[in-house]
């Protein structure tokens, strides 16, 4: 007689919504480091071009060039400000599906620590069966001999 646990098509149908979560989760990582590495992009180009405004502040600019620039910086805070709220979302749904992940994790550990328990059960009475099997051959052979 062989073990079979129980409950293995929901184990296996747990792991691989498990799976498909930790890939989702994954997905969202990537999405996040994306729009995150477009955010520094756009703060390092607007902190070099506020730099480069200075040094030709310096040197002398004409009020026309500064509207430009300034118009350019304006453009681009507003884009910043929308790659924030994009990354804040982006952390949000990464951080969503971390905690489903982890409960995932956490509902697989239950059917595994269950499917233990219950091999160690399922091997008891194997070895309980085994041994009354045992006792009644030897009876049963004692007997013979009594017979005799």
């Amino acid at each position: 007689m062989s073990y079979q646990y129980r409950f293995e098509r929901i184990l296996t149908l747990k792991e691989k919504e498990k799976d498909e979560v930790n890939e989702q989760y994954k997905g969202a990582i990537s999405k996040f480091e994306q729009v995150a590495e477009k955010l520094y992009e756009f703060l390092k180009k607007k902190e070099e071009l506020e730099v480069h405004q200075a040094d030709k502040l310096q040197n002398g600019l004409s009020v026309q060039d500064i509207r430009h620039h300034q118009q350019f910086i304006t453009n681009l805070e507003k884009t910043i400000s929308y790659y924030q709220d994009l990354v804040i979302q982006a952390r949000n749904r990464m951080n969503w599906y971390e905690e489903k992940l982890v409960d995932m994790n956490v509902e697989v550990k239950k059917y595994e620590k269950i499917k233990e328990k219950d091999l160690i059960i399922f091997q008891r009475n194997m070895k309980e069966n085994e041994n009354k099997q045992l006792d009644e051959v030897s009876v049963v052979q004692y007997m013979n001999r009594e017979i005799r």
